[in-house]
């Protein structure tokens, strides 16, 4: 079985064809594939097929469960479809996932790294919180950008706190499918910085619906603009939150190309190791 590896700002993913994993258990196959140290190592498995305009996906996260989708992951496969094209800048992809269909344009080329503007939809049920997690009583904010998005804002957290409220919040019984976890603090209303605990992944250090969640809960309730710059661990992302969608704009890379050796049959891994990364 052949597979794809990409990333943005480190955020990696494994793309493999949907023909070519027919009738695999791909959760299995996502625990195996992505593991860091006996697989090719990712936070995340894309299953593609190519399709009118662009490419439909299916995402799991390193831990095999089902995510609805990924900014960093569609900007990825949006760079693996786009690598042979060297017709200009002003390209137009779509990729179809389970959160809808996301429109992404190719604004720049630099190398192996493309740069693309993408149209991630509108945030839904956006409020504010009250709510006990890992010892602590919490103010927080939530919403749905294509995922479920749980926001902390104010002074980033230090390591021992992070990791005692990354899972702590992800895993809390308000969010029965589990939600991502963001650490939010605004330095200014043009700069936001962030620290990420990712549903199924753990500590990451770039989130593309991740840097859009948190700058619309530092918009509207942390006094930030509605178009800032985000600021992970990984690097800078541009998240502009306008009346008909809120746009992300970033770069990809595609890394290698890879053949997997092991039988189409997954074992069970060791569990991914604890990764953290500061700002």
């Amino acid at each position: 079985m052949t597979f794809t590896k990409a990333h943005a700002y480190g955020n990696d993913f494994l793309y493999v064809l949907k023909r070519d994993v027919t009738g695999v258990a791909l959760d299995a196959l996502a625990r195996e594939l992505c593991e860091r140290h006996t697989g090719a190592g990712a936070d995340g498995l894309i299953a593609y097929e190519a399709v009118d305009g662009g490419a439909s996906m299916r995402l799991l996260n390193a831990d095999g469960s089902p995510s609805e989708v990924s900014g960093n992951g569609v900007r990825g496969l949006a760079a693996i479809l786009l690598r042979d094209d060297d017709a200009g800048d002003w390209r137009e992809v779509t990729v179809r996932t389970d959160a809808g269909d996301k429109r992404l344009t190719r604004i720049g080329r630099h190398g192996a790294r493309q740069t693309f503007r993408a149209a991630m939809g509108l945030p839904r049920d956006l409020r504010q919180i009250d709510a006990s997690a890992g010892g602590e009583s919490l103010q927080l904010t939530v919403l749905n950008i294509g995922n479920p998005q749980c926001i902390v804002l104010g002074p980033l957290p230090d390591l021992e706190r992070f990791r005692r409220l990354g899972p702590a919040l992800e895993r809390h019984a308000m969010f029965p499918e589990g939600t991502n976890v963001e650490f939010v603090q605004v330095e200014a209303p043009d700069r936001v910085r962030i620290l990420i605990w990712e549903r199924g992944v753990g500590p990451t250090t770039s989130s593309g619906t991740g840097s859009c969640a948190s700058l619309i809960a530092a918009a509207a309730f942390g006094g930030a603009a509605r178009d800032a710059i985000v600021i992970a661990p990984g690097g800078e992302q541009r998240v502009e939150w306008r009346d008909d969608s809120v746009y992300l704009t970033g770069w990809a890379e595609v890394l290698y190309d890879g053949t997997w050796l092991r039988d189409r049959n997954p074992r069970t891994p060791r569990q991914n190791p604890d990764r953290f990364l500061t700002p």
